[in-house]
């Protein structure tokens, strides 16, 4: 994928993004935070084949949602990345667990099982990098990345086994 910049004077700045496939599709975000999204099929013609506004909300939920904050298709429950050494698990946490009501500060997951917290996706609300400050509460799904026993501490930890 060819990623280009470019600013537009008194408007804002236009990200350019041409695929694989020869497609481009076009951001416009104003200063003002309007987002134009512009799709072209062919990256060559000048008039876009679909074009729709978002707002700022509406921008970071569809970045979220290709990220795949709440849908992973490979393998239902996990991604396996860099020949099987870092995997992504979604793992929900119960309300045994030692974790609830404690930020992720406070948890310390990352010092006691060396996985990180990616996102966490409580009910119809997708965090995604959730600060230090963010506090886990029963019932969230925590998108957790790490190398396999790493990511079973968490799942320890999040179970109330740990």
């Amino acid at each position: 994928m060819n990623i280009s910049v470019a600013p537009l004077p008194g408007i804002g700045q236009k990200i350019t993004f041409i695929t694989a496939e020869e497609s481009m599709l076009v951001l416009v975000v104003h200063h003002n935070g309007k987002r134009e999204l512009y799709f072209f099929e062919d990256a060559e013609n000048d008039e876009a084949d679909f074009a729709m506004d978002l707002t700022a909300d509406e921008t970071r939920e569809l970045g979220a949602q290709l990220l795949g904050a709440t849908y992973q298709p490979v393998e239902a429950d996990k991604i396996k990345l860099f020949k099987n050494q870092i995997i992504m698990d979604w793992i929900k946490l119960k309300d045994s667990s030692p974790l609830v009501n404690k930020s992720l500060e406070e948890s310390d997951i990352r010092q006691k099982t060396g996985a990180t917290v990616m996102g966490i996706v409580r009910g119809d609300d997708i965090i995604a990098a959730p600060e230090p400050s963010t506090v886990l509460l029963a019932g969230d799904l925590i998108m957790t990345m790490g190398k396999k026993d790493q990511v079973s501490l968490v799942e320890a930890f999040c179970k109330g086994e740990e």
